[in-house]
């Protein structure tokens, strides 16, 4: 991975970890991804109108066919997420589905895009998964499952950050590949795949926004600064990804994006009192040295 992918990579982490947090706080539904997808369709207007003039009306229906997909794949995953988010803890949630996304996506790209990965690559690709796995709890996961006794609340929280953070993790592995595929073989940029799928949620968001207006205002007056928050940082952080995909192999960017980790680790268990510091911080340093490994090869 070159140095300016890697940077990318970073960077991008570190803006996923801080509107996750955010999402976290507001405790939103499906409305708040519908609030997040409006707001970002204003924001970020003139960026898409000044890359998008010329080069959309070029686009045919196989171009469309990828920014429709994407965009009814990233709606699932975010709905997901948000609900991972209402019934568990984030440093459950995020850490499984940012783990088992990217480790699905890069055995589909080496399996069928035809990329390779060294040795060095694959351990970091292990140190990224055993990290995640530490952050998300450990072996206290297992230990939860295992109980035959009727589970605690908190057991229950436990499980359905689990099965959450699987099902939000097959979402990020299917977007990723897609977008992946997008940016890297049909060449669209990166900007205007996340800009334009963005249309796409709104269409499938906004009848939930107009069924319940009195659900939705009640919503907004709640939600709508972590939505402003989200909307506005968030297609930074995952444009950052698609461009370090167009400059190396989509099997080490999605591991190396893992980065959040460390900051989701450290700022979320202070931020939203998760514990367990300890052993979230050694998984963080083991997602650190998985992502030097990938960026080195």
């Amino acid at each position: 991975m070159s140095h300016t992918a890697f940077l990318l990579v970073i960077l991008a982490g570190l803006i996923h970890a801080l509107w996750n947090i955010a999402a976290k706080k507001a405790g939103g539904d499906v409305r708040f991804a519908g609030f997040t997808a409006l707001i970002m369709a204003v924001v970020w207007a003139p960026v898409g109108l000044y890359f998008g003039w010329d080069v959309v009306p070029t686009w045919g229906w196989v171009e469309w066919g990828f920014i429709s997909a994407s965009g009814v794949l990233h709606v699932l995953y975010f709905v997901t997420l948000l609900r991972g988010y209402r019934k568990a803890d984030l440093t459950v949630v995020y850490p499984l589905a940012r783990g088992s996304g990217p480790l699905i996506s890069s055995a589909v790209a080496i399996l069928f895009l035809g990329e390779h990965l060294s040795l060095a690559g694959g351990f970091g690709i292990v140190a990224v998964v055993g990290g995640v796995f530490l952050i998300a709890g450990g072996p206290a996961l297992w230990r939860s499952l295992r109980q035959e006794q009727e589970a605690s609340m908190q057991q229950v929280r436990v499980r359905k950050g689990i099965f959450y953070g699987l099902c939000t993790g097959l979402f990020i592995a299917a977007y990723t590949v897609l977008d992946g595929y997008a940016v890297k073989i049909l060449l669209l940029s990166p900007l205007l795949v996340d800009y334009f799928g963005n249309f796409i949620r709104i269409a499938l968001l906004l009848p939930v926004l107009l069924r319940d207006r009195s659900a939705t205002r009640a919503s907004w007056h709640k939600e709508w600064k972590y939505a402003v928050i989200v909307a506005v940082i968030s297609p930074i952080s995952y444009v950052l990804v698609l461009y370090a995909m167009q400059d190396a192999p989509l099997s080490h960017v999605a591991p190396a994006r893992e980065v959040s980790m460390l900051f989701a680790a450290l700022i979320g268990g202070h931020l939203l009192d998760e514990g367990d510091r300890v052993q979230r911080v050694f998984g963080a340093l083991c997602i650190a040295a998985g992502v030097i490994a990938l960026g080195n090869f």
